[in-house]
């Protein structure tokens, strides 16, 4: 019986914010997207660990592109505000699943910047979050899992993982989670009702 329902953040809760963060950042660092996703693309582990500032990524792009570093508080989080768009249907999924008193989890693969204007949005949904930022390890490395049943205490299989990326999905079976991976909210709409049976 599923007690527990996880929703990832960028893919499932909010359109994926991935490509707009990058072009942002190109936009104002006037180069191209290429260069600025391939940069950024080799400190993306680290930074969605929390092992690197917002500061420092920049500091390393920058000095690999020869530009001038940011001198705004935080280009990253600036970024991700203007890509920021959340899928209203799913919250309201998210609503009710809490008034009928499924504990609700948060996971995300999210960098310290993002989480800050996560914390600004003050959303009072989640009984339990874990960003990876602040654990040190991301998805789909299996030790996020085990945290985040850890947090719940439940086992596994009373939890159901949301998340839009399929390696994510495989690592939560791995450890016995049910899963449903997100492509439109129909589809996921259909399957969660399946799973859980939706009132």
């Amino acid at each position: 019986m599923i007690k527990s329902i996880i929703f990832d953040w960028g893919g499932v809760l909010i359109e994926s914010p991935s490509h707009k963060i990058i072009s942002y950042c190109a936009n104002y660092l006037n180069v191209s997207y290429n260069s600025m996703y391939e940069e950024y693309r080799k400190y993306k582990p680290i930074f969605q660990k929390g092992l690197i500032t917002d500061n420092m990524l920049w500091e390393k792009i920058c000095n690999e592109l020869t530009l001038k570093i940011p001198r705004i508080n935080s280009l990253w989080k600036e970024a991700f505000k203007a890509a920021y768009n959340e899928r209203k249907k799913v919250f309201s999924v998210v609503k009710k699943l809490k008034e009928d008193g499924f504990k609700i989890g948060f996971l995300s693969n999210t960098e310290l910047p993002s989480v800050e204007f996560f914390k600004e949005l003050d959303y009072n949904l989640f009984d339990i979050l874990v960003f990876s930022c602040f654990e040190g390890v991301r998805k789909p490395e299996l030790k996020i899992y085990d945290i985040i049943v850890s947090k719940l205490s439940l086992n596994p299989n009373e939890i159901l993982f949301i998340d839009d990326r399929i390696e994510n999905i495989l690592a939560a079976n791995q450890i016995g989670i049910n899963t449903i991976q997100y492509k439109d909210f129909n589809k996921f709409y259909n399957e969660l009702n399946k799973s859980i049976e939706l009132k």
